[in-house]
């Protein structure tokens, strides 16, 4: 549920148990013919930059004891997570990258072939599946990884929230799509983050479900949206990175870039390929030079 009236005014996310009881997957019931859905972290809100930064990468160097390679480590961990086609990658297959790359060239990781089959096999990488094979093989870098991401989701609550604000257009970008069809959050970010940030500036308004983390992979989670009886044209995916567009083309949907470094302008012109989108004339020539402009962006 989301808790308002904390003491310092921001509203909380608080689960049950493991089950998500506001806006989710399981509740949610199609109202309308068309579904946007929108990536949360780089996509609707300038938030990847200061979380790599500040939180993700800092703790792969504490958890690992990296120090003495931590300059090339992180600038090698923000072009895997950032700057490269790799950006927005799931932050589990993120973590599982940098590591067999440390792995190969810094320092021997004990254990990490564990992980990687966990990351290579799991189809649902979270917290708690990973916590469920750490229970069932004692792995030492299992141990070590549930460690990190649960040191990050803390640091990441601990940033201000004036650190993770929406992207400029975005609140009347959503608005717009909100008055039209039914809205989710489709994001790999953990959902208390996602609740916490979007329910800070008031965003969840105007969104119908929360599909994060704990969820499953984006393209699970809107395989699951699908299901419940859009058709793939009615489907919009809104995202910054590879995965998303690829995510989006698995589930035969259409796919809204948020292209890095222009993400003001990109939101500045949603309005016109959210129409298109309503009117069944998004794809063509639109689609195609919106994703070749957004593929070199990333390139």
């Amino acid at each position: 549920m989301i808790r308002y009236g904390a003491a310092d005014g921001i509203p909380r996310y608080e689960s049950e148990g493991t089950k998500v009881t506001q806006k989710s997957l399981s509740g949610f019931c199609k109202a309308r013919d068309w579904l946007v859905c929108i990536d949360s972290d780089g996509t609707a809100m300038d938030t990847m930059t200061v979380k790599h930064q500040k939180v993700l990468g800092p703790c792969l160097i504490e958890e690992w004891n990296l120090e003495q390679w931590r300059e090339e480590i992180l600038a090698r961990w923000d072009e895997i997570n950032m700057y490269t086609s790799t950006r927005g990658i799931h932050r589990f297959q993120g973590l599982r990258r940098a590591l067999k790359e440390i792995h190969e060239k810094y320092v021997p990781i004990e254990g990490i072939y564990c992980f990687d089959n966990w990351c290579e096999t799991e189809s649902t990488l979270s917290n708690a599946t990973l916590k469920a094979e750490l229970e069932r093989s004692g792995n030492v870098c299992l141990k070590k990884a549930l460690h990190w991401a649960s040191m990050v989701n803390e640091r990441v609550e601990s940033l201000k929230i004036e650190e993770k604000q929406p992207f400029e257009g975005f609140r009347e970008a959503l608005e717009r799509a909100a008055g039209q069809a039914d809205i989710a959050v489709v994001s790999s970010a953990n959902p208390e983050a996602v609740f916490t940030e979007w329910g800070y500036y008031r965003l969840l308004d105007h969104v119908d479900v929360v599909c994060a983390q704990d969820c499953g992979s984006k393209e699970y989670c809107i395989g699951q949206l699908k299901n419940k009886g859009y058709e793939s044209t009615h489907i919009l995916v809104c995202g910054d990175a590879l995965g998303d567009l690829d995510a989006t083309e698995k589930n035969q949907a259409l796919f809204y870039p948020v292209c890095q470094g222009r993400e003001k302008e990109s939101w500045g012109e949603f309005e016109e390929g959210f129409q298109r989108f309503l009117a069944g004339t998004y794809e063509g020539g639109y689609y195609e030079e919106k994703k070749e402009r957004f593929k070199k962006n990333l390139s």
